[in-house]
């Protein structure tokens, strides 16, 4: 259920309120927004994208027949060594816009006919975010909310989000705290994650699908990365341990890329036979895998 107006308004406010003391991730920052970039995000009280439009490379069942509605936010709350879209989530590479102008385009998305509102890596950006989705459903947005984040998320924030996020997307990048501070740079990853996969499913639960479009619920995406550097399995004991309902995308597109090649671990592509291991493990514990 949507939140009411006065509600949402209350959230609202309390998300700005959050920002002049940073704590809308896990990283704690607490740096006054308003008036410095000098948090982990880099990120000041403006909202900064890099682009948006249909994408017809997510799953199939948020590409549907027109595509996901996606929004690339710039910068992001990890600081992952082998992230494929560097120049945007460390480098900056983005336009500054109000959040007036994220609602329009959220509507034009929704006149393009995509199938939803795909919100890529919105965490260090959540408080404008959800100011611009209450401007566009008195609007006339009807689409669903997809949450694309690196699962490294925060409670409070989440709990804020209910009503207001139908499909969460989380990535589960590490079963191994240690691996997650070496090449993400974030403390207690593991621990994390897991409880905000817990809150999401509480949110919305299983992932539903009507004609083939997914509607409400969660989904898990989880990178495998050479020398078993994100510890696959026991990454899929975790989302077990939250629930064998929550499907499951086992992604093989890990390149060596932005600072990997410092890592001779990471200096090379997967093999079939680290893809074919974590995929029995999968089966192996019930989960749903999907693409």
């Amino acid at each position: 259920m949507r939140p009411s107006c006065t509600e949402l308004e209350r959230r609202i406010q309390r998300l700005y309120e959050i920002m002049k003391n940073c704590t809308l991730c896990p990283r704690n920052c607490k740096v006054n927004r308003f008036v410095s970039k000098n948090g982990a995000c880099k990120t000041g009280a403006r909202l900064i994208v890099s682009s948006f439009g249909p994408h017809f490379g997510e799953e199939s069942f948020l590409v549907g027949n027109n595509g996901s509605g996606t929004i690339f936010f710039t910068n992001c709350n990890l600081n992952c060594v082998f992230c494929q879209n560097w120049e945007i989530s460390q480098m900056g590479v983005g336009e500054e816009i109000d959040v007036e102008e994220l609602s329009k385009i959220m509507l034009k998305l929704q006149r393009m006919g995509c199938e939803n509102i795909n919100l890529v890596s919105p965490t260090h950006q959540v408080p404008m975010i959800v100011d611009a989705v209450s401007r566009a459903w008195q609007k006339g947005l009807k689409l669903p909310i997809v949450y694309n984040c690196g699962g490294y998320e925060s409670i409070e924030t989440l709990k804020l989000l209910e009503g207001i996020v139908d499909i969460y997307m989380p990535d589960f990048k590490y079963g191994d705290d240690e691996k997650a501070l070496r090449y993400s740079k974030v403390s207690n990853y593991t621990s994390v994650a897991k409880r905000a996969l817990e809150e999401m499913y509480r949110q919305v639960g299983p992932l539903k699908i009507e004609n083939g479009v997914a509607t409400r619920g969660v989904f898990v995406r989880h990178l495998i990365m050479p020398n078993d550097a994100s510890s696959s399995e026991k990454v899929l004991q975790l989302i077990v341990s939250v629930s064998s309902d929550i499907p499951v995308n086992i992604m093989t597109q890990y390149y060596p890329t932005f600072k990997a090649h410092h890592y001779v671990e990471l200096n090379r592509r997967i093999t079939r036979e680290e893809f074919i291991k974590v995929v029995e493990k999968a089966k192996a514990l019930g989960l749903k895998i999907v693409s």
